[in-house]
């Protein structure tokens, strides 16, 4: 069997254990994947492999330090899962992975355990070849990515000798398509809360009721529209302090970035895109903020007709921030708008759950303009430097604690059902992103 396929048989191994970190369920599936990572770390050559231990899921830790006129670079990713849910839109099993046409079938395939072997199989790879590596290496793989990392700040904070590096290496974002490579230069941040709107003290019939009474679901719709003008702009007060002007030189290079509207719209069944006038669609994903509803209940959800008139109503409201906005101040200024538009006879709470800072990064740097050549070694495309519509939250925190660089070095697509039926792994990618991080570690060798 050749190397490529001991590889790929342990993704495979990898990729069927079901460490789905949201469901209290499968814990021990969670930690079964941290230790079949630390097995493979020690195979691999790596040293001083640990599973620690946090309030929730374990972190996976390795390194190899035996180069000390060169850099050190911690790689950072997660081994943990989204849930497969619904299971019967795969087509084939998500924890027995399955290969078609090149792609390999399964949950966590792209986002991000297979990313993440990347790594893992390219130390593996130069420690066969030459006995060592061309760098100093530490790991840190978490169990908790896919439930916002609660575990990791603290830990990152414990332990900044331990992780300090040059720079953070991290895959799990995407390339443009399957020959362009990207290095993300720009994560919005993130604001997550759940808003609860409440009337009366039960559900009332709505013949015995109706006309007379507030109505959860409807006071809930009203402050939801308030949201929004009618050019798509954020309505909430303050909302936009921080964020950067949309210079020429910004829309020159957001317009370097392949896009096809049309295609897009029939990838994803749209008859029209929908965003903030004034900006492209690239633009409007890069380079503005955003406040969106994730999901909203209220009232009877069963089969049939249930003529209630809802007591409770609930939203889940997230924002994607960019520049300097903070987190929390863009927060209060929310509570403050719906505390001014809130109807008669409502009460309405709000309940934040994530919070992070968007990350710029300059394109220049040594680390990116090394990692933007090892890609061209091996992809038909110039690697291009975009920003990214998602946010890592774990990546503002490296920065600031541990003063390195982030290296977002992604070798997934967008196509590929990230926590969605289906999800998959190029192959292809697989075994060329091995090449790439092995070339760019050695692009270091003769500095």
């Amino acid at each position: 069997m050749s190397k490529e396929e001991t590889y790929i048989n342990d993704l495979i191994d990898f990729l069927s254990i079901p460490s789905i970190s949201t469901d209290a369920a499968y814990e021990a599936e969670v930690r079964k994947g941290a230790e079949w990572l630390a097995s493979d770390l020690r195979n691999s050559g790596m040293e001083n492999v640990e599973i620690m231990e946090t309030d929730g899921h374990p972190v996976v830790y390795a390194d190899w330090l035996h180069q000390p006129d060169k850099p050190v670079f911690l790689v950072y990713g997660h081994y943990d899962v989204q849930p497969a849910d619904p299971v019967e839109l795969w087509t084939s099993a998500p924890f027995h992975p399955e290969i078609r046409d090149g792609k390999l079938f399964a949950r966590g395939a792209t986002d991000d355990k297979g990313q993440v072997l990347i790594h893992v199989k390219a130390i593996a790879s130069l420690m066969e070849e030459d006995g060592e590596l061309p760098v100093n290496i530490k790991l840190c793989v978490e169990g908790e990515e896919e439930i916002a990392s609660p575990s990791l700040v603290p830990f990152v904070k414990e332990h900044k000798d331990k992780l300090a590096c040059d720079a953070v290496l991290i895959s799990d974002t995407p390339m443009i398509d399957e020959e362009t490579p990207a290095i993300v230069t720009g994560l919005r941040g993130a604001l997550a809360f759940e808003m609860e709107v409440a009337t009366a003290a039960t559900d009332l019939h709505s013949g015995a009721y109706g006309g007379a009474v507030p109505n959860a679901a409807h006071h809930l719709v009203k402050v939801l529209d308030s949201f929004h003008d009618e050019s798509g702009r954020v309505n909430v007060e303050g909302f936009y302090e921080g964020v950067p002007e949309v210079t020429d030189e910004l829309r020159e290079e957001m317009a370097r970035i392949p896009f096809h509207e049309e295609a897009l719209k029939g990838e994803l069944g749209l008859t029209s895109l929908y965003g903030e006038e004034g900006y492209t669609p690239l633009e409007q994903i890069g380079l503005r903020p955003t406040l969106e509803f994730n999901g909203i209940t209220s009232g009877y959800q069963g089969a049939g007709v249930k003529t209630v008139i809802p007591k409770v109503a609930t939203a889940k409201v997230s924002c994607r921030l960019t520049g300097e906005q903070d987190p929390s101040h863009v927060f209060e200024k929310i509570r403050e708008h719906v505390e001014a538009t809130a109807p008669a006879g409502a009460s309405v709470t709000l309940d934040k759950q994530i919070e992070a800072k968007a990350v710029t990064v300059d394109a220049g740097n040594e680390y990116i303009q090394k990692a933007g050549k090892a890609y061209e070694q091996f992809y038909k495309n110039r690697t291009l430097y975009p920003k990214e519509g998602g946010s890592i939250p774990i990546v503002e925190v490296f920065r600031n604690e541990l003063g390195a660089e982030p290296v977002l070095m992604g070798f997934g697509l967008q196509s590929e059902n990230m926590h969605a039926p289906d999800e998959h792994f190029h192959l292809s990618n697989f075994k060329r992103g091995i090449q790439t991080v092995k070339a760019y570690y050695k692009s270091f060798q003769e500095d």
